[in-house]
């Protein structure tokens, strides 16, 4: 059985996230503890929910509930921080992890409804040179489970149902690429959460070899990349994996990827003052991406403490934008959400953990 391994018989579970399991986890463990199969489909309708703890499955016995956590991990996603924008409504949560680490979680209201960030490590190994994440070091890949609470606790405490999902937060997704490819299954699931493929968006810092191997799982999933540069020579200077990978392979996986899928990638460029925002820049972004099913996402970037990367001007970001579309380029410029609560991935995780020091 897939979810836990045997001992005297009976299988050892407690490793286990209580979301890391699907319904046929729950039915094989119910028959494994003598329990009637039809309580695994009324457990798995509670924890894609959103419940975390069994206190409020009042619809499964308090025997039942018990075994259950003495198998499993419940109580393992603590709120620790709720801020709300007063500027958007955005809303950030940071919560704390059965082990102690620290993620977050964001919350962004558009007019097509709720659509959240979630972090898929506590951490991150990317190093890049103008991140958050980047300076307070890394605590462990998220299990499939712990992606999916933060999109299900999320709901839950919103009382409104999740649009779409990105996975854009804390971590590189495809640096945990087997438990990414769990989530993004939970949340297909019909039975569970039944959010649709084309509503999840992953975003990578350009690992080639995943992207190729994640071309090959044949899912509509949206793909962002952070280039951030139009050359490999400024992006290395801002961006570790840039020496692993240069932007020709780079663009070869990203091509496969829209030929296999049909899916627009959308590239994520953070524009700093005096460093990759000059017109230069832009006519060779031009020609890097011209005739792709591609999408530019500009940012004007958060100023992060430690670091000497500034935003570039609104009159920058506006000519960069021009001579994007100028040359046939499709480009928007991303609103800034939730500037007033530190909603930038990494920045309110950061201040929690150094306040604990």
């Amino acid at each position: 059985m897939p979810y836990g391994k045997r001992q005297k018989g009976r299988l050892i579970l407690k490793e286990k996230f209580c979301l890391d399991l699907n319904l046929n986890d729950l039915t094989c463990w119910c028959e494994e503890r003598g329990i009637p199969k039809y309580r695994a489909s009324q457990i798995y309708n509670w924890l894609s929910s959103g419940c975390v703890t069994t206190d409020e499955m009042t619809n499964v016995p308090k025997k039942v509930r018990a075994m259950l956590e003495e198998d499993f991990i419940f109580g393992g996603f603590t709120l620790l921080q709720h801020l709300v924008s007063e500027l958007d409504g955005t809303e950030k949560f940071v919560f704390a992890l059965h082990d102690g680490n620290i993620i977050e979680t964001v919350a962004m209201r558009y007019k097509t409804g709720i659509s959240v960030c979630i972090s898929s490590q506590a951490g991150c190994k990317m190093g890049c040179a103008f991140c958050a994440s980047a300076k307070i070091g890394f605590g462990r890949d998220l299990s499939a489970g712990e992606l999916l609470a933060q999109v299900s606790v999320t709901q839950k405490m919103l009382g409104e149902r999740v649009r779409s999902v990105v996975i854009m937060g804390i971590g590189e997704p495809f640096d945990n690429y087997n438990n990414v490819l769990g989530f993004i299954k939970l949340a297909n699931d019909p039975e569970g959460l039944n959010l649709g493929a084309r509503h999840i968006t992953l975003s990578t810092c350009g690992l080639v070899p995943k992207i190729e191997e994640f071309t090959k799982e044949g899912l509509q999933v949206n793909l962002a990349v952070s280039l951030h540069a139009p050359n490999d020579e400024l992006r290395k200077k801002l961006m570790p994996v840039a020496k692993a990978y240069s932007i020709e392979q780079l663009m070869n996986a990203c091509r496969e990827y829209t030929k296999a899928t049909g899916r627009r990638i959308t590239f994520e460029y953070s524009l700093f003052a005096g460093v990759n925002d000059t017109p230069a820049c832009a006519s060779e972004l031009v020609k890097l991406l011209k005739g792709g099913l591609y999408h530019v996402n500009l940012i004007a970037a958060n100023k992060v403490p430690g670091t000497v990367f500034t935003s570039a001007s609104p009159a920058k970001v506006k000519q960069f934008r021009d001579i994007l579309e100028s040359g046939g380029i499709n480009a928007t410029v991303r609103r800034e959400m939730g500037s007033d609560i530190m909603a930038a991935c990494g920045q309110l995780r950061r201040g929690t953990i150094e306040g604990r020091s």
